[in-house]
């Protein structure tokens, strides 16, 4: 049996989104189980940590845990009502959650001895937000710390995040993490008024020692390391879609460490390749580690 080197805690969700008026269709998702299902099929053994409900909807995000080879020891199955986030519309964005599984996450019922094989925790999205889960997952984060393992936070903002998430949660996790990823939007809730260098110099007060990774869409990324900054060019490939594009780069950063990459610009390749990939595809598309490698082949024969 392989052991999860990464754990990913947080939400798995339903996305409900219309299309055309009165046409509905329905997309599992939650950034912090795509996170999770794209690091396994990068070849990394991962969990996702979480609840669920029992219902059809569940069923279908436990078929597609299992089919992307995450440990099925991490998920919990709780008889209430599904989250859902129900988007109206795409463009512009409009959204809002309904239901409650999530928050019946019980971190005592996690398998024995869970934390000792770890390397990395990650932590994101709308579980942070939603109380009581997010103050017990700050609480495992701590612990993770505590014990030596690597803590990974994206705080991929949404419009239910408050005041004490902003004042509180987020300050906390900051502070707790070696690895950071937030893109250009991400940026402007979290300090509205304040440029992004201006911002950017907020964050690293939080946390002068961590790896931040900014994102900014089709301008590529940012890499913002303690003592020197990497640049990180989008990969062009035919876009379906952008959903999921920003999970799938997460999952590619920490995949690129974690599968013994060890130069920083050979990393962030990899992690705009992740990206790109996942843009290919309508929905949160998560890459295998042959589709980066086939990608990157193509990316080295052009240049």
């Amino acid at each position: 049996m392989v052991l999860p080197r990464a754990v990913v805690f947080g939400e798995a969700l339903t996305d409900l989104v219309q299309g055309a008026p009165g046409q509905w269709q329905g997309y599992p998702g939650g950034a912090p189980w795509n996170v999770a299902r794209a690091l396994s099929r990068l070849g990394v053994a991962s969990a996702f940590a979480g609840s669920v409900s029992t219902d059809s909807l569940g069923d279908e995000i436990a078929r597609q845990s299992q089919a992307a080879g995450l440990d099925m020891g991490f998920l919990q199955r709780v008889d209430r009502d599904p989250l859902v986030a129900i988007v109206p519309s795409s463009r512009p964005p409009r959204y809002f959650f309904a239901g409650e599984a999530d928050l019946f996450f019980d971190p005592a019922l996690l398998p024995p001895g869970w934390i000792e094989p770890v390397e990395v925790c990650h932590f994101s999205c709308i579980s942070l937000a939603r109380q009581p889960l997010g103050e017990r997952l700050v609480k495992l984060a701590e612990q993770a710390r505590d014990a030596g393992k690597r803590i990974s936070f994206d705080p991929n903002w949404r419009n239910l995040m408050d005041s004490h998430y902003r004042e509180q949660t987020f300050p906390t996790m900051t502070a707790l993490a070696d690895m950071i990823k937030l893109s250009d939007e991400d940026l402007r809730h979290i300090y509205p008024g304040l440029s992004e260098h201006q911002a950017l110099d907020e964050l690293r007060a939080l946390n002068p020692m961590a790896e931040i990774l900014f994102t900014r869409g089709e301008h590529g990324m940012l890499l913002h390391t303690p003592d020197s900054q990497y640049e990180q060019p989008a990969i062009p490939v035919t876009v379906g879609d952008t959903v999921g594009a920003g999970d799938a780069c997460m999952a590619g950063w920490l995949a690129s460490q974690l599968l013994g990459i060890g130069e920083v610009r050979d990393r962030l390749r990899f992690a705009a390749a992740c990206a790109s990939l996942s843009c290919r595809h309508a929905g949160a598309h998560a890459p295998t580690l042959a589709d980066v490698n086939d990608l990157l082949k193509t990316i080295t024969l052009q240049s």
